[in-house]
């Protein structure tokens, strides 16, 4: 069947939906900017027990919104939830910004957290969902490019809104400057701007038709998927859909993902996600003054660097839409796995024999290059696609929460390693990892690329 979509249509709702991932990009890397100048405010500089706290508080959130994201999609549906996160970036954006109290702030950044939960498991799945076949690998990378457009967006927004810092200021200079009252505040309420935008289109995006299928609604689906396709392709698809529901039962619960068939699936999931934060690159962007500093640059190169990253990530995230569906997802998930680990490796050896400079900014570059083109969004793509219709959505909040369970890991594992190994013991610890994930998904990740997502569900799970 030779199908003609409405692009403008398909890409108007993808682009909505994804903006969930501007936002959880946006919040997550915001506070690295802000960091120097809300310490000094709430006289927390001296305290890493608080400071580790101010900077993980939005990783709570996100794993509770991680949990509570898969009910939620089950029970209400993608959009209805959705709508919700872009309450919750709203809140959070204006409250961290404009409280004075350090207790407060924790709330706010809790609530920030929540929402980037949320986003990070339903706005992948809402666009895989929805898209036809042909396009859902590039359709749910645009997810991925959002993140990365809103990291680059606060890296900006840090650069710009801080004034130069005289090198003769003392903290106390900082504190009663315009960066210690004000600036911080305004890197928080940038996000205002994109959040409510993001609450308000979210009204005007139709339901996902397989939420609509499984829950006896097909007329609905029927008439959303005649806008994106015309009536044959939306007859077909939705066939096809109540082909793996027939059977089913409508209420989803936990006990379920113990189903003998389901397990493997599950557990693909769990690694793959665990797998794209173990494998390090975000200790680059979430310690870059660190890694830098200690390649021997200053603190103003440093943050010119760090927007060089940020760049780089969001060029190859491009790249990644453009192979995602010609490549296949399992060939991009190998190459970025031995890609990082032989560039760790080499990483490594550059810290071990104290190169300092130009070469590790250009392994740094190299790093974030690969993962921008292969396991930042693929991973997603794969997330999306693999579990069985009606379990979806509580299978990918499994994993969404095991993706930010993973990260807390890694953010606070990083300066113990780092201490105990060096900069080059940790980078070589990635690279065995790295080496692990490439072994893991050459041995279990089938290939999804061209197939629909029942075909997909029947396949994994072994069902005619």
């Amino acid at each position: 069947m030779n199908t003609k979509f409405n692009f403008t249509y398909l890409l108007f709702i993808a682009l909505v939906s994804a903006m969930g991932g501007l936002l959880f990009g946006y919040d997550w890397v915001v506070i690295g900017g802000a960091k120097p100048f809300y310490e000094l405010f709430y006289e927390i500089s001296d305290q890493p027990s608080l400071q580790g706290w101010a900077m993980s508080s939005a990783l709570i959130g996100c794993v509770f919104g991680a949990i509570s994201s898969g009910i939620a999609a089950d029970k209400f549906g993608r959009k209805n939830p959705l709508i919700v996160a872009a309450a919750l970036f709203t809140i959070s954006a204006f409250g961290t910004g404009y409280v004075n109290d350090f207790t407060l702030f924790i709330l706010y950044r809790l609530i920030g957290g929540l929402g980037i939960g949320l986003a990070s498991t339903l706005s992948p799945m809402y666009i895989a969902e929805i898209t036809p076949t042909k396009y859902r690998g590039q359709f749910v990378a645009i997810n991925q490019l959002t993140i990365v457009i809103g990291i680059l967006a606060a890296q900006i927004a840090n650069f710009t809104i801080a004034e130069n810092i005289p090198s003769t200021f003392t903290d106390s200079d900082i504190l009663n400057s315009w960066n210690g009252q004000t600036a911080w505040r305004y890197m928080f309420w940038a996000e205002l701007i994109p959040a409510g935008l993001f609450f308000v289109l979210m009204f005007l995006v139709p339901e996902s038709p397989r939420f609509l299928v499984k829950k006896n609604q097909a007329a609905k689906a029927l008439n959303t998927l005649e806008k994106i396709g015309g009536a044959a392709y939306a007859s077909t698809e939705v066939s096809n859909m109540k082909q793996t529901l027939t059977h089913a039962e409508q209420k989803v619960n936990l006990s379920e993902l113990k189903n003998v068939k389901l397990r493997p699936i599950l557990i693909i999931g769990i690694v793959l996600a665990f797998f794209q934060q173990w494998c390090g690159i975000n200790i680059i962007f979430n310690y870059a003054d660190e890694i830098f500093t200690a390649a021997g640059y200053s603190v103003g190169d440093m943050l010119f660097n760090i927007i060089i990253t940020g760049s780089v990530n969001l060029l190859f995230t491009f790249v990644a839409m453009r192979t995602v569906d010609s490549w296949g997802r399992r060939k991009l998930m190998l190459f970025g796995s031995l890609g990082l680990a032989i560039t760790y490796a080499l990483l490594g050896g550059a810290y071990f024999f104290e190169f300092s400079g130009l070469p590790v900014l250009i392994l740094v570059i190299v790093a974030i290059a690969i993962y921008a083109m292969s396991l930042a969004p693929i991973t997603w793509v794969v997330l999306s696609e693999i579990f069985p219709n009606r379990i979806r959505g509580l299978a990918m909040s499994v994993a969404t929460f095991s993706l930010w369970v993973a990260s807390f890991i890694l953010t606070y594992t990083f300066p113990i390693l780092n201490d105990l190994l060096g900069a080059y013991g940790t980078f070589w610890i990635y690279s065995i990892i790295c080496i692990s994930g490439f072994l893991f998904v050459k041995s279990k990740l089938p290939e999804t690329k061209g197939k629909s997502l029942e075909e997909i569900e029947l396949e994994l799970t072994g069902e005619d």
